[in-house]
């Protein structure tokens, strides 16, 4: 499982650093797989309200946005952390956050439904110099329907005052266990859970749907990882089309190669899926093989009914384990 962290403040090696490491490390220690985007450092352009998402799903701004709405597809908790910029989120974190309004179209628009919606969850780090009652307030609201959007249920916000000076925040008594306490909350259910690896030959078709309805009908239970040893630049676009007429949203979601599969816990269940994919298993062990064809070249019609053999199976495997 992937965890997340928006590193928001511009400050390199401050506090808000310092906390959100804590926690991503808390996380990596009970098995995830973490990774922090620090967003000051992206090009990430202001929402310039083109309107195109909302009618297309996709945003036309060319920038690092598109790799970070894959990254938002494949976390399973996201950690948004910012240091309390005029009682809001510094402006960094902020562009990236209303840039998300694709994502947010994606589910409200278009109406599809994220495989990991039902699992995903979303935590908010603050600090602030002073003590106001309502410091966090703003930027509560905004972490709220931010984790909405994205499709990721809101687990709360962890926040501390009288943190200004570069050390505040490592000086602070409780701030390691406030973050090893969240890290247990939010990542400790989900390290346990039995790791499902789909291989198939290029990870841009049958994998992806299998780990798809795997997400969404036991994502609670199990670990889903999709790959192959040779995987393609971008996942078929008939397949994407066909999982949306169920309402299943794979927009973002890019074929891995399986060096990038987490060495941390090796699955317990790997299923190759056709015919290349079983000479690709290398040192992985198959737990099972499905001969399903290559769907190359496939019509709408043939890729439904690769579909509803996947769905099938799918549902039978996660009866089982």
């Amino acid at each position: 499982m992937l965890v997340l962290g928006l590193q928001g403040s511009p400050r390199k090696e401050g506090n808000t650093e310092t906390l959100l490491a804590a926690f991503m490390a808390a996380a990596g220690n009970l098995g995830a797989t973490t990774e922090t985007v620090r967003v000051t450092e992206r090009d990430i352009q202001p929402c310039k309200e083109y309107i195109v998402c909302e009618k297309k799903g996709f945003c036309p701004i060319k920038d690092e946005m598109n790799t970070i709405y894959a990254r938002l597809r494949r976390a399973e908790v996201v950690v948004a952390a910012s240091p309390v910029f005029f009682y809001g989120v510094t402006a960094q974190l902020k562009a990236l956050i209303d840039r998300c309004q694709t994502l947010w179209a994606r589910k409200y628009k278009l109406g599809l439904k994220d495989p990991l919606a039902p699992w995903r969850r979303g935590l908010l780090l603050g600090v602030a110099a002073t003590r106001g009652r309502q410091l966090f307030d703003g930027m509560e609201l905004t972490a709220k329907y931010f984790f909405d959007g994205i499709s990721a249920a809101y687990d709360g916000c962890i926040a501390y005052r009288d943190i200004e000076a570069k050390g505040d925040m490592a000086a602070h008594s409780t701030y390691k266990d406030d973050m090893q306490d969240a890290a247990r909350r939010l990542v400790g259910d989900l390290s346990k859970r039995q790791r499902v690896l789909f291989l198939s030959a290029n990870d841009a078709c049958r994998g992806q749907m299998a780990g798809a309805f795997a997400r969404i009908l036991a994502g609670d239970r199990l670990d889903v990882e999709t790959a192959a040893a040779d995987p393609t630049d971008r996942i078929d676009k008939t397949m994407q089309a066909v999982m949306a007429e169920k309402g299943i949203d794979l927009g973002f979601h890019h074929p891995q190669e399986i060096a990038a599969v987490s060495p941390k816990v090796p699955p317990a269940t790997v299923i190759t899926i056709g015919t290349a994919a079983a000479a690709q298993v290398g040192k992985t062990t198959a737990t099972a093989h499905w001969d399903l064809p290559k769907p190359t070249g496939a019509s709408m019609t043939e890729m439904r009914r690769l579909r509803d053999t996947i769905e099938t199976r799918v549902a039978q495997l996660t009866a089982s384990v």
